[in-house]
């Protein structure tokens, strides 16, 4: 898996803009794209703001790694981070500058480029805080070295990460999606849109190789064309991150498409977002 095709993935499929119908439906008008952006965000999602408000930013010298729409970054600037930014891609980058400049937010600074060669000199940053991002690079060990690096002694990493023990991976995405895309398959039929592309994923790779775990993840998680997802436990956690120890975890939202479990009050043991806070390993 090359970075390179992870960096075009997300340059084209800006994260969660699908879900407002994508800034061309607003015209250009990005206050208003922002607006509606934010507003779904944290109205699906509003566990985010409770999580964010359960952390001291104020006066933090904070990294923030990939940054989508910018909808945490503003928040975690409202909360008095000093926020710096990286991101893969040029599109989130424009993105991002033009939010902070139309609603005069401060930060420090804001960078393209790899989580595998962050742009910062050691030593830096109070907190590196990352939301649905680290899931998606390959090369995770090399990425958390860096984090490391840039992290100031005592200081502290927030990752938010897909979970393996939860309702969405073991049994939307490994039961109900898997059976639903076999059906399809054994019937012949050809739909459009998402399902379409599941097939043709299928098709051109054998479906028996598609429905492997391990490489349906992928797939299923942001979307058919997405090439690389992870999910994580905290064995996973702790064998992927070698730098850092886990001091508190906690795990949010029920969410499994294609399933009505929004209601249930099992995101302790179930929920789709693990959060894992970390500090570097050396300090003991």
């Amino acid at each position: 898996m090359k970075e390179s095709d992870i960096k075009n993935f997300w340059n084209r499929h800006p994260c969660g803009e699908e879900k407002v119908g994508g800034l061309e439906k607003w015209r250009d008008d990005y206050e208003q794209f922002f607006t509606e952006y934010d507003a779904f965000r944290y109205r699906t999602e509003s566990h985010i703001l409770r999580c964010l408000d359960r952390i001291d930013w104020n006066g933090k010298s904070t990294l923030e790694i990939g940054l989508g729409q910018g909808a945490d970054s503003e928040q975690l600037i409202r909360r008095g981070a000093n926020w710096s930014g990286l991101d893969l891609t040029p599109e989130s980058i424009l993105r991002v500058k033009t939010r902070f400049s139309l609603r005069q937010l401060p930060y420090r600074s804001i960078e393209q480029g790899s989580v595998l060669k962050i742009p910062y000199e050691a030593d830096r940053f109070d907190v590196v805080f990352s939301h649905g991002v680290l899931h998606h690079v390959p090369d995770i060990e090399r990425a958390q070295e860096e984090i490391s690096r840039v992290l100031k002694p005592g200081g502290e990493l927030i990752v938010m990460l897909y979970a393996r023990w939860s309702l969405n991976y073991l049994l939307s995405i490994g039961l109900v999606r898997r059976l639903g895309l076999l059906g399809l398959y054994c019937a012949g039929m050809r739909p459009g849109g998402i399902f379409g592309q599941h097939l043709s994923n299928a098709r051109s790779v054998g479906l028996g190789h598609y429905l492997r775990m391990e490489n349906f993840i992928h797939k299923n998680t942001d979307g058919p064309w997405n090439p690389y997802s992870k999910v994580y436990d905290l064995k996973t956690v702790r064998k992927d991150f070698p730098k850092f120890r886990v001091v508190h975890s906690y795990k949010q939202f029920m969410h499994a498409p294609l399933l009505p479990v929004r209601w249930l009050p099992l995101q302790r043991l179930f929920g789709w977002h693990l959060w894992v806070h970390m500090r570097p390993e050396s300090e003991g």
